[in-house]
């Protein structure tokens, strides 16, 4: 037991530092676009987002990249992990550490955000997403700690249990809170746009998922 225990631990060191480093090539990316779209500041709302031939056709290539990054984690969690609870953790804790440490590489590079209240752009498929910086991160800290509980579990060898109305439930949290970006992102280039964040739309798919996962922790073996 111990032995597992120890592996898993180790598995998850190395999956937190490729997190880190992967953060890293993100944020330095977002700082070449910043320089060349927002040489006066990058600052909401984004008047000019989208209306160029140049942005246009960057945001084409963006949009691969995103891509791109989402086949990376899942890839590295396929890797990382040796059965398929290890992969479901270690892709949530990709996921959250390279979030988290997306926005702090962020701040050492450009000292941006300035507050976590800043708001930024999170994503652009299948349309642009945004939000206060502090929403994603919660997102990322409630992934990060549903990780650590799947992981210690498994290193106790115990499982826990997921029938499919539970993935079902977590599939519709995952869709309210996408939802709540994703309107913001509709209005990123209207004055009034911290209007159009619904923080009470968030925060019932942030807690359904918590909730289910409590629900799924309770009907599992003791």
């Amino acid at each position: 037991m111990q032995k597992r225990a120890v592996e898993i631990l180790k598995r998850f060191l190395v999956v937190a530092v490729f997190s880190i480093a992967l953060a890293y090539f993100e944020a330095a990316v977002v700082v070449y676009l910043r320089a060349i779209f927002y040489p006066e500041g990058f600052t909401f709302p984004l008047s000019k987002f989208g209306l160029s031939p140049l942005w246009k056709r960057l945001l084409l290539t963006e949009i691969g990249r995103e891509t791109a990054s989402m086949l990376l984690l899942a890839g590295a969690a396929w890797l990382f992990a040796r059965n398929r609870k290890q992969r479901i953790a270690f892709f949530l804790t990709i996921f959250a550490l390279w979030d988290i440490f997306y926005y702090l590489w962020l701040k050492v590079l450009l000292n941006w955000p300035a507050s976590i209240m800043d708001w930024d752009i999170l994503f652009l498929i299948p349309t642009a997403w945004a939000s206060p910086v502090i929403a994603p991160v919660i997102v990322s800290m409630i992934m990060l700690i549903f990780a650590a509980i799947i992981l210690y579990r498994d290193a106790k060898n115990k499982t826990i249990t997921v029938y499919p109305i539970d993935w079902i439930s977590f599939a519709v949290s995952s869709v309210i809170i996408v939802t709540s970006f994703c309107i913001a992102g509709s209005h990123i280039s209207q004055t009034d746009y911290r209007t159009h964040f619904y923080f009470s739309l968030f925060a019932t798919g942030s807690l359904l998922a918590v909730i289910q996962f409590i629900k799924c922790l309770r009907q599992s073996s003791p």
